[in-house]
């Protein structure tokens, strides 16, 4: 009997429809087309390719509005929200289009009499597994990252949005060769089989950190390259001597935007004691701002999850000041919640959440903080609020993390890239660097010949 992904509206409950699971037979298929066609691919010429996914880009932002609803109707991610991210998907594909064909190696200074050069080359066929929570936008740094340094790929979306990920695939295969871009749908059973077929090169993940490390097991058995963006737990670290109002308006965009559902959403907050109340009473109302409007999570299955991290904050002595209870109805919706008194061995504290909840602890001195925020296992991002230059430098250098954000939980400038730590991952998941991920390097060595 064929299996099917039933996918349900996180907003009230109604079937938005199904698709079925890829077979064993239909996953290797997929693969060795990919093998047939990545020689062909990685022998045309640098321009051309960039070419191509300029085109995509393009065909993608015409469809933008319908791929922003289908993501609205699988993950309940508001439509408006949803087509930021489908043409932030559109953005990395055409920076990836004009970065390509000039993405480079160098000669190096040797004899006069030789060549010395450092050639980059595509690794050759790569996996990528993508995640539900912004899906558009990080297939399309992955892909097209992949295909314009000449890597074929087979691209698996996550089953909480595979009609986004089968029209996505649409959408972008079409302007590539024949097997150079295949999407299958299916769930951690087809995920698996493809980060351990022997032919891959390449497992680009981002999801999960209990995934990430099965795909790290898996590739260490055959040899491909893990990359690797998986969980976070960041922790949002405000000192005394920032306006607490602010600092509440930071922890409520960090914690609550997009549901909670980012990978770099705040997990945990350790504040200061000395503006602490100030705080969270300007922290309960941003959180009751959100809940005026509600975006519910991806399921309820998710929904549980979140859930069971804030049931046992509380049972741990915990309170919840906002929110902390499953609303009755369909759907999916969990509230805006604010804990307080939670402490640095509560499960809410030591374990992503992946939702709309904002722990607190009061912390007696920045130096505590900044202890506190450096013990993780993971190592995603963090956020500092502080006015003290000392203190910036000093958390900064200390957190052990890819990304630190210094005054704002959001941000950056284009072109940024950072590798996640520990837990959360391994090596560039975006930006100029990820083509170097994409990419070997091969050293040629050019001599003379002796002559007859």
């Amino acid at each position: 009997m064929a299996v099917t992904l039933d996918i349900r509206s996180p907003l009230d409950g109604h079937e938005v429809g199904s698709l079925p699971t890829a077979t064993e037979d239909e996953v290797t298929r997929a693969v060795r087309a990919a093998v047939a066609a990545r020689g062909p691919w990685a022998d045309t010429p640098a321009a051309d390719r960039g070419a191509a996914v300029r085109a995509a880009a393009t065909a993608l932002r015409a469809a933008a509005d319908e791929l922003a609803a289908t993501v609205a109707a699988e993950t309940g991610r508001p439509v408006d929200s949803a087509r930021e991210g489908v043409l932030a998907g559109v953005s990395t594909l055409e920076q990836y289009a004009e970065l390509g064909p000039v993405h480079r190696g160098r000669s190096l200074l040797g004899s006069p009499g030789a060549t010395d050069l450092m050639v980059p080359e595509p690794r050759g066929l790569v996996v990528a597994l993508t995640p539900w929570n912004d899906p558009v936008a990080v297939a399309c740094g992955l892909l097209g990252a992949a295909l314009v340094t000449g890597n074929a790929v087979v691209h698996k979306p996550s089953e909480r949005c595979p009609h986004t990920g089968a029209h996505l695939g649409d959408l972008l295969s079409e302007h590539f060769p024949p097997g150079v871009l295949h999407t299958v749908t299916g769930d951690g059973e087809v995920g698996a089989r493809l980060a351990g077929d022997p032919s891959v090169d390449v497992v680009a993940h981002v999801g999960g950190t209990a995934t990430g490390r099965s795909i790290a097991a898996a590739t260490a058995l055959t040899g491909a390259k893990a990359l690797l963006e998986n969980g976070g737990n960041d922790a949002l670290l405000i000192d005394a001597d920032v306006d607490p109002v602010w600092a509440a308006e930071q922890a409520a965009l960090g914690a609550f935007a997009n549901a909670g559902q980012i990978c770099t959403s705040v997990e945990r907050v350790l504040v200061h004691q000395d503006i602490a109340e100030e705080f969270l009473e300007a922290l309960c109302a941003e959180a009751s701002e959100w809940n005026a409007d509600p975006q519910p999570l991806v399921d309820r299955r998710h929904r549980e999850a979140v859930h069971s991290h804030v049931a046992q904050a509380i049972a741990d002595g915990a309170e919840a000041l906002v929110g902390g209870a499953i609303p009755e109805g369909e759907g999916a919706h969990y509230p805006a919640t604010v804990l307080r008194g939670c402490t640095p061995d509560m499960r809410v504290m030591r374990e992503e959440t992946f939702g709309p909840v904002a722990p607190v602890c009061v912390v007696s001195s920045f130096a505590e903080g900044l202890g506190l925020a450096c013990q993780d296992e993971h190592g995603l991002a963090a956020t500092v609020l502080t006015a003290s230059m000392t203190n910036a430098q000093r958390a900064w250098r200390a957190l052990p993390v890819g990304t630190v954000k210094v005054n704002a939980v959001f941000g950056g400038a284009p072109g940024g890239a950072a590798q996640p730590r520990g837990a959360s991952g391994t090596g560039y998941g975006y930006g100029p660097e990820l083509l170097d991920e994409m990419t070997t390097t091969k050293v040629v060595h050019i001599g003379l010949p002796r002559q007859r």
